[in-house]
């Protein structure tokens, strides 16, 4: 049993999200200074390159991000904002980034499912993969906010435990 609150779920929940948008607001002025200044305009991107950018320029940081605050800070701004902490069985950076890439790997659907889909004018496989990734996003919330322990897949997978301080 874990007596975390919910609303400091959310609000670790509330914050983390603000700290992404911040980073790719950041990544948007990056690239469109790029676009603009070095480049003559936008470039035309083939699925594969549009995939890789999306991947290595937003996910894989983040996963990154998220990994070092968790293992070495014991949790991401929004945890050391509510007052959360995360806790590990074994205490292996490999642990936290498995976390973190399970909990970002509905975001990663996401991506993959829409640029797929602005390429093939969103047939089945679109469909599938970004309906899959938001079906597992909802449910690692609603384990996050609902199971006694607040656990969600990752933390069971990871061997991790989301705590107060």
């Amino acid at each position: 049993m874990n007596n975390i609150p919910i609303k400091k779920r959310l609000t670790e929940l509330i914050v983390d999200y603000l700290v992404i948008v911040v980073y790719l607001l950041l990544l948007l002025l990056a690239n469109l200074a790029i676009s603009f200044l070095i480049l003559d305009g936008i470039p035309a991107y083939t699925e594969i390159q549009a995939q890789l950018i999306a991947t290595l320029t937003s996910v894989i940081p983040i996963i990154l991000l998220f990994s070092y605050l968790d293992f070495y800070k014991k949790g991401s701004i929004g945890k050391r904002v509510a007052g959360l902490k995360v806790t590990f069985i074994n205490e292996r950076f490999s642990s936290s980034l498995m976390r973190n890439v399970i909990k970002f790997i509905p975001w990663q659907l996401g991506h993959v499912g829409v640029i797929h889909g602005m390429y093939s004018e969103f047939d089945m496989a679109a469909i599938i993969i970004t309906n899959a990734g938001s079906l597992l996003g909802l449910v690692l919330l609603l384990m996050g906010l609902f199971r006694k322990d607040r656990r969600h897949l990752g933390d069971l997978m990871a061997g991790t435990r989301v705590e107060l301080k």
